[in-house]
């Protein structure tokens, strides 16, 4: 044995992440000294039995160049899920870098659905090749589960499925998945199907193992069991996997057919991104934005809603120029101003962030909406009237004027209550149009209410002043 494998073999193992859940530093570093010196021995030792998550995270620590080199060093001791746990841009950038054959030894013994996640970042020539590099078999399967939409269910199944016939009994099903070889990884409960391969239900693996072997698995089957189409949005297929506590579900083609099936792990993704998305769009980012992306693709992106932004402040500036005459009389209408504008946004966006999120998990519709919508009116005309009291007994003292004190209280329950309906009208009527609410709301609701904030404020204090 050699020094070098030695010092592999008797280093302590080191921790993979610190106690942030952040990839451990020293860790990074051991690695891209052993690529520096191309020690393939303390590679495999470090990242051989590395989980694809946390080989995701050592990916994204490393520079650029050092992940391309630690994919060749390894070689087939890559394990290549780990490429669907890093960002897309790092993994668009890695797959730009790596040659097809690379890429198709790779993905050939991943399951069908982490395999096609990888092939759909690549360009059509780029996939091709890497298509043309596989077997027959190998390539039919993974083209028919890039043939589908994308956000599909039939792009997140995988087509390794274990599928039995319904007058086969219990003994001949543990039989076969006791000789049989080519079992999914993990599977959860057998799919029943007739000779024309059509889905007729499902049996749970507990039900199948208390059951005495002479009994048919007709007998078993449960046929209120769901089942959804190829086509289906994967995030209609996630509201299912909530809404059932599901673990897996099958995928059937038009025609009923089994295609493969989608597992609550794929599920756990699919609900993350799209909470993700909803995050950053709700802020005015492009969903599509990683922390690992190139400083000139955030600006460009993020310009766009920033000068939507402008625009929609200088409407707001023109409502407070209209009033001009009232605030050179009066400072303390300047002062006051945005303090009701202000509390009226963040009214506004405390309801929008709800009312979103309802219409993503189709909760707000029918008689759910007039409800919240009703609540929301109460909830802003309570809050309104609470602190237009507060407001208004800050102002009287400050300025030591009881007429302004009035004033700011009447705008301030006027500019709740248009907070509240503005936070559930335009996240509905957008949604009714067919724009994304989580997109746009954020803009269209704060110029909502910083007009009807200066409006109703400087409004009311003009017949005020003009009655004084």
């Amino acid at each position: 044995m050699t020094d070098t494998e030695n010092a592999a073999t008797d280093a302590p193992e080191r921790p993979i992440r610190d106690e942030d859940g952040a990839i451990d530093t020293a860790l990074v570093e051991q690695v891209s000294q052993a690529l520096l010196l191309s020690d393939l021995t303390t590679l495999r030792a470090v990242v051989a039995d590395m989980h694809e998550a946390d080989l995701g995270a050592l990916l994204e620590a490393l520079d650029p160049e050092e992940r391309t080199r630690l994919i060749s060093l390894l070689g087939r001791d890559f394990d290549f899920t780990a490429l669907t746990e890093v960002d897309d841009s790092v993994r668009e950038e890695i797959l730009e870098t790596l040659s097809p054959e690379t890429v198709a030894e790779g993905v050939r013994d991943l399951d069908t659905d982490d395999a096609v996640y990888i092939l759909e970042d690549l360009d059509e020539a780029d996939k091709q090749e890497v298509l043309d590099r596989l077997t027959p078999a190998e390539r039919i399967v993974l083209q028919q589960g890039l043939d589908y939409p994308e956000g599909s269910a039939g792009r997140r199944m995988q087509s390794e499925i274990l599928a039995v016939p319904a007058f086969w009994t219990v003994g001949q099903t543990i039989d076969h998945l006791r000789q049989t070889d080519d079992l999914p990884e993990r599977f959860f409960e057998i799919l029943v199907a007739d000779p024309a391969h059509h889905f007729v239900g499902s049996v749970p693996l507990d039900r199948l193992l208390r059951t005495r072997r002479p009994v048919e698995i007709a007998t078993l089957v449960d046929e209120d069991s769901r089942s959804v189409k190829a086509t289906d949005d994967i995030e209609d297929v996630a509201r299912l996997f909530q809404r059932y506590n599901l673990i897996a579900v099958p995928v059937v083609d038009q025609a009923s057919r089994l295609v493969g099936v989608v597992t609550i792990d794929d599920i756990v993704d699919v609900i993350e991104e799209a909470a993700d998305d909803d995050v950053k769009q709700l802020g005015g980012v492009n969903a599509d934005e990683e922390l690992s992306d190139p400083v000139r693709e955030i600006a460009r992106s993020r310009f766009s809603w920033l000068f939507v932004n402008l625009f929609t402040s200088f409407l707001a500036a023109a409502v407070m120029s209209l009033f001009e005459a009232q605030l050179s009389q009066v400072v303390a209408l300047a002062i006051l101003a945005p303090v009701v504008a202000s509390q009226g946004g963040n009214a506004a966006t405390q309801t929008m962030t709800v009312a979103v999120r309802a219409l993503a998990t189709q909760e707000l519709g029918g008689w759910n909406l007039r409800r919240f919508v009703t609540r929301e009116m109460i909830v802003g005309l309570i809050n309104g009237v609470g602190f237009a009291l507060i407001t208004g007994l800050v102002a009287a003292l400050w300025f030591g004027s009881q007429g302004l004190g009035v004033v700011i209280a009447i705008a301030m329950v006027v500019n709740l209550l248009a907070a509240a309906m503005a936070g559930v009208a335009i996240p509905v009527l957008l949604d009714r149009f067919g724009i994304d609410p989580a997109v746009a709301s954020g803009t269209f609701v704060t110029t909502v209410t910083d007009v009807v904030g200066f409006f109703s404020f400087l409004g009311v204090a003009a017949i005020w002043l003009a009655h004084a």
